[in-house]
């Protein structure tokens, strides 16, 4: 392919909103992991999503699991990639500049298996050209007994108040929600100094091959993403919205039109990522932000919160 096709032409936004004091054109970004400017900007310009968030990126390249990496799931998907990349090295040197090349909104996924690892990856972007770096605190964590850290309040707060120390550029802390209570988690990333959550990673599933009757990820459990964590995910920005009445909330988990992305606006979110759906409709982040923006057309009051940095709860 040597030209673009542009399936979505450039967009005058109108209703734009305020993450963490960083404006987005639109309340609508890319999820990390569903997300790839290599072949995405071939159909639209990525310049004019709300953000774009990267895959996470690691201190060394990780090669990830072995396959199979994903299933169908009724309604959804379950996977288990690993968290497969180049590394940060290569992150700086050739996705970030692409997209900042472009006009792009960035926000740079951060994953570690250490509280080590994330620090010495928020160091290396402390003063890179991303606009904020979203801390994807679900990874297996080896200081913390193979468990994720986002599960442990205290150990969630430590690591965050490292993070907070090492760079001023605007934290987001991707909750996972494979906890019995989100409330304490959320509190505890926002009192060691994060600017902002994001909601919801994926939740552990699996599927079985019925001929073997053996799992069919090679991992076993994965990640489930797609429709069916709709429900799951306005609940879990609901709950944290009524908690803390002031942090800025991404909503993520089953958006696919405009219609569900204003449902977690009402919610709580200041904004939205979208992801699973993109993994067979590229475009699909593009088009939701255009149905959003015009959802918002008949909800001034809405637009005028988002605009101003806050939000309808």
């Amino acid at each position: 392919m040597d030209k673009q096709i542009n399936v979505y032409e450039p967009h005058e936004w109108k209703h734009g909103t305020v993450v963490a004091g960083v404006e987005w054109k639109n309340p609508v970004g890319t999820a990390s992991g569903t997300f790839q400017y290599d072949a995405c900007h071939w159909f639209y310009d990525v310049s004019q999503m709300g953000a774009v968030t990267t895959k996470g990126v690691s201190p060394v390249p990780w090669e990830g699991n072995p396959g199979p990496r994903t299933a169908e799931t009724p309604a959804g998907t379950v996977n288990s990639v690993g968290l497969q990349n180049p590394g940060v090295d290569h992150y700086l040197v050739d996705e970030l500049p692409k997209l900042k090349k472009e006009g792009a909104t960035v926000v740079t996924n951060v994953a570690g298996h250490c509280d080590d690892d994330y620090a010495e990856v928020v160091a290396k972007l402390a003063d890179c050209s991303a606009d904020m770096l979203e801390i994807n605190v679900s990874c297996p964590n080896v200081t913390h007994g193979g468990m994720s850290v986002g599960t442990d309040p205290i150990a969630l707060n430590r690591l965050i108040t490292r993070l907070r120390h090492i760079t001023s550029k605007p934290l987001i802390v991707k909750l996972t929600p494979n906890v019995t209570d989100i409330v304490p988690i959320a509190k505890a990333a926002v009192d060691g100094g994060a600017d902002a959550l994001s909601m919801i990673n994926t939740l552990v599933g699996m599927r079985i091959d019925i001929r073997t009757g053996e799992p069919i990820l090679a991992n076993r459990t994965g990640g489930v993403s797609g429709p069916a964590i709709l429900p799951i995910g306005l609940s879990f920005v609901w709950r944290v919205r009524q908690a803390l009445p002031d942090i800025p909330i991404i909503g993520i988990g089953g958006i696919d039109s405009g219609e569900k992305a204003l449902e977690y606006l009402y919610a709580g979110a200041n904004a939205v990522e979208v992801g699973a759906v993109a993994l067979y409709e590229p475009t699909a982040p593009m088009r939701v932000a255009r149905e959003l923006d015009d959802l918002l057309d008949s909800r001034p009051e809405l637009a005028a919160k988002l605009a101003a940095g806050q939000t309808w709860r």
